[in-house]
């Protein structure tokens, strides 16, 4: 065992493996840190390069270049309030807050220094427990899967926002929208609006670019300044360095959390895309003073983070030892195994030992090379907070629609994209948080599938009485009660009253909400009506408690509408109140551009609707002269055409005229 663990060291410093890693490394920290792309696009990138490679150094280059974008997402997530990938949800709770507190470099130091020993830690807990977890994951079938889902649903829920029902509603609303398409029992089109778009599903990442990323841009666009709401002499307690101390305060924070990441990402089907919100939930629910979570509180960071980067290492044991890849990135990663003619399975825990403690070795160097890097130039990347936003707002837009294109290469998911963002503008200005629905638009599918299976093999509900499920599910009733009691105690402090995601008041927005949510819920559940048993059971299970739910918070805001109103004296002076306090008019005008930039893509492409939307928006909106507008539209046109279509090969859209 030690002779393969030392072998696999020596194979990783070896030319041409180590730099094929430090290649891998760099790639990943650009995949990572720009909306929209992410390990998953670079894995199918770079796989055709690797044939012909040696295994070691075709690992090396694929897992260096993975390992890390769960590290230089933060990035995004920081600095923009995205998500830079899913495994990032989380961190934008309090590491946009910080940003905007002018503390971007202390969000990035605690986020890289806990990165980098998440991504170890992963990697050597993976190789200590190669001979003891198999009895974990078998026990692990699909009910205890299912019920571990609903606990993430839970958690996000009813840790994302100021109101628990409206976390929980916008949860099942995200399950609903993942049953857009086919049926995973049945080649039945269920809620696609007789559009073909969606008989393959709402695609992930313009859903997500569209929640966060718009509403974030336009509130930088309509106030007219940097991320930061303060300038940079006025900061303090913001720099890298007490970031890193941070992370050493709450050395034990980290090592619970790295801990979960690690046995969490072993199981298949889960993984980065809930653990973050297992361990954002339990800092929140473990710490004695919960008061400045959401409000850019240092272990709302250290959290996700330290748990993300952890599961790198979890989930390559599951594919390695056993050849179940526990999501697409992993079996990505299998295809690769494969290619290189190793058959996952006995062989890579006996004679090939020595490769499999390779791969361990690549995920720690990786973590801690760009840990390293990262800080080097994070310090830079923070003063983008200081920067006046309407030079921000036209290059992220830019990213942000390719990012949106690059899901499948559809004016559908422009248009999708817009649509999340419209909707996302008024969640966030209406108190319904976001985060729940990205995460129930990943869990859905696999969910889905663990219902009928735990239904079919245990013949109804007989599988609710098995004692992990039984655990997991008194968990989730203890989420629930904890988030319900803080919510309480909060209400009665002075200062109960919490900024951050889904915390806004303004019932002029949500109560239209509440009622269109009691709406599409009540029809969703009529449509499903129409369709076979299987098919139908999953949205029943689904829209019926949301529909109640939904009219439970409307029923209680429209209360405290009437009783607004009542001292208002008139609906017009309150409306229009509330309009002022949304920004309404402006936010018009902003999707305007945004409305002109899908429609002079649709007709011209998207090489003249991105710069033409760059230069418009600099000049008109931003009151810059032609030189700098037209200079930065210039430099967007050569990004465009270098990057997405020369090294990409973007499939562009073929435009209405002039195609």
């Amino acid at each position: 065992m030690i002779d393969a663990v030392l072998d696999g060291l020596v194979l990783v410093f070896q030319w041409p493996a180590i730099g094929f890693l430090a290649l891998g490394v760099l790639l990943g920290i650009w995949l990572g840190a720009v909306p929209g792309l992410g390990g998953i696009i670079g894995l199918v990138i770079l796989l055709p390069f690797t044939y012909g490679m040696d295994p070691v150094s075709a690992f090396a280059l694929l897992l260096g270049m993975f390992a890390v974008t769960s590290t230089s997402d933060t990035i995004a997530s920081v600095m923009l309030g995205i998500p830079g990938t899913a495994a990032s949800q989380a961190t934008i709770l309090d590491g946009y807050p910080m940003a905007q507190q002018g503390k971007a470099a202390r969000a990035f130091g605690a986020a890289f220094t806990v990165s980098a020993f998440g991504g170890v830690f992963g990697a050597l807990i993976l190789a200590v427990s190669i001979p003891l977890v198999l009895p974990i994951i078998l026990a692990f079938n699909s009910p205890e899967l299912l019920m571990l889902g609903v606990l993430g649903l839970a958690m996000v829920g009813s840790l994302s926002g100021g109101s628990i029902l409206k976390g929980l509603i916008v949860a099942l609303l995200g399950l609903m929208m993942s049953m857009i398409g086919y049926a995973e029992m049945a080649a039945i089109p269920r809620y696609w609006m007789g559009t073909t778009y969606l008989l393959d599903g709402l695609p992930l990442i313009p859903v997500v670019l569209g929640l966060f990323a718009i509403p974030e841009l336009m509130e930088l666009a309509i106030r007219d300044s940097s991320i930061a709401r303060i300038p940079k002499e006025q900061t303090q307690g913001g720099g890298m360095l007490e970031g890193i101390k941070d992370a050493f305060r709450h050395w034990w924070l980290t090592l619970r959390c790295a801990a979960l990441g690690t046995y969490v990402g072993m199981l298949p089907g889960l993984g980065a895309a809930v653990v973050d919100w297992f361990a954002y939930g339990h800092a929140v629910q473990s710490a004695k003073d919960a008061s400045m979570f959401g409000r850019g509180d240092v272990r709302g960071v250290i959290a996700p983070e330290a748990a993300n980067n952890a599961t790198r290492g979890g989930a390559l044991l599951p594919m390695v030892a056993f050849g179940i890849p526990g999501s697409l990135g992993t079996a990505i990663l299998m295809g690769a195994l494969l290619i290189q003619g190793l058959k996952p399975g006995p062989e890579m825990l006996t004679d090939k030992l020595d490769l499999t403690f390779s791969m361990i070795w690549t995920i720690v160097v990786a973590n801690i090379l760009v840990a390293g890097l990262l800080m080097i130039w994070s310090n830079q990347v923070a003063k983008v907070a200081f920067i006046r936003g309407h030079l921000i707002v036209p290059g992220v837009i830019l990213f942000v629609f390719m990012g949106a294109w690059l899901g499948g290469a559809s004016m559908g998911d422009w248009i999708a994209c817009l649509a999340l963002g419209v909707v996302g503008f008024f969640m966030k200005r209406g108190g319904w948080p976001r985060p729940p629905l990205v995460l129930a638009l990943i869990l859905g599918p696999i969910l889905e599938n663990a219902f009928h299976i735990s239904m079919r093999v245990h013949g109804g509900a007989g599988w609710l009485g098995r004692p992990i499920v039984l655990v997991i599910a008194a968990l989730v009733v203890l989420t629930l009660a904890l988030s319900a009691w803080r919510y309480a105690t909060s209400k009665r402090r002075p200062d109960g009253a919490s900024i951050g995601e889904g915390t806004e008041r303004n019932l002029t927005i949500s109560v239209p909400l509440a009622f269109a949510m009691t709406a599409l819920f009540a029809w969703a559940a009529v449509e499903s009506l129409a369709w076979p048993n299987m098919v139908r059971q999953f949205p029943l299970t689904a829209a019926v408690p949301a529909a109640a739910l939904s009219f439970a918070v409307l029923w209680i805001e429209g209360r405290d509408l009437r009783a607004t109103l009542r001292e208002a004296g008139s609906f017009r002076a309150v409306a229009a109140a509330d309009a002022q306090t949304a920004a309404l008019g402006r936010a018009t005008v902003f999707f305007g551009y945004l409305i002109a930039l899908l429609a002079v893509g649709y007709l011209f492409g998207q090489m003249v609707a991105l710069p033409l939307f760059i230069a418009a928006y600099l000049w008109r909106w931003g009151g810059y002269g032609w030189a700098v507008s037209l200079g930065y539209a210039a430099a967007g046109w050569a990004f465009l055409y270098l990057f997405y279509g020369k090294v990409m090969n973007v499939f562009w859209h073929q435009p209405l005229l002039f195609g």
